[in-house]
């Protein structure tokens, strides 16, 4: 087994809120890597079903409902990403880190990033991007959608704080396997879910909502030790 080593660039020690929040992700230690690491080497996707107790989803949706005084609409088609459509309400980084500082202390948390760097035999390194490192996504107007695109870090580590719930892909995450053209995974979570991605390579998007309906992530952004990043407007662009 591969195990990430402290990320370059991270604190030495994680703050009290960070600490709290941390606590609810306990969940993390309970799964064995020698199931996961193949797992994701393999489809590039990792799910993690209930990952946000009770306390901490209701911690972070409180800091998000802080977040979403300043989040801003966005309707466009992103040219960067072949013009796919973007109709979603978000927050970028740097205004997380001055509203909500408790998500970066959990962001940037040592013990997170080994938990999650043990569970898919990676090291695991801290985006450089302010903007990029850790965003709010919401959908919630009929149709909103995040359309087909890839992301300029590795990993994307996207936590559900609303979901909606009712069927016919309704918000649901779908990505392309790289290597099979046409073939794609269509795939739901519910609030307190949440999955790593290797979202530079596996092109992804999230099908339009219904009336009615909700969906607010929390995506951290991180890095893989030696591997270059290819960056591209596109979170500058969504997110300043």
């Amino acid at each position: 087994m591969t195990a990430a080593a402290s990320p370059r660039g991270s604190s030495s020690a994680t703050g009290a809120g960070g600490d709290t929040l941390l606590r609810g992700l306990a969940g993390l230690d309970a799964i064995d890597p020698a199931e996961t690491q193949p797992l994701f080497a393999h489809a590039g996707y990792l799910p993690l079903r209930g990952l946000l107790n009770a306390g901490s989803l209701a911690d972070l949706r409180a800091e998000v409902d802080h977040l979403l005084t300043e989040a801003r609409r966005r309707d466009f088609d992103m040219e960067c990403m072949g013009g796919s459509p973007r109709h979603m309400t978000t927050l970028g980084g740097i205004e997380i880190s001055r509203m909500a500082p408790r998500i970066t202390e959990l962001y940037r948390s040592p013990d997170l990033i080994d938990r999650l760097g043990r569970l898919i035999g990676l090291e695991l390194v801290l985006a450089d991007d302010p903007v990029e490192r850790h965003v709010l996504n919401r959908l919630h107007r009929g149709g909103d959608t995040h359309g087909l695109h890839t992301d300029d870090y590795p990993l994307a580590l996207v936590m559900f704080l609303e979901s909606p719930t009712c069927e016919e892909g309704c918000g649901h995450l779908e990505f392309f396997d790289a290597c099979k053209a046409g073939h794609s995974s269509v795939l739901s979570h519910d609030a307190g879910d949440a999955y790593l991605l290797r979202a530079d390579r596996m092109p992804h998007r999230v099908r339009p909502i219904h009336d009615g309906c909700v969906r607010t992530v929390l995506n951290f952004a991180y890095g893989v030790a030696g591997e270059p990043i290819m960056k591209t407007p596109s979170a500058s662009i969504l997110y300043s």
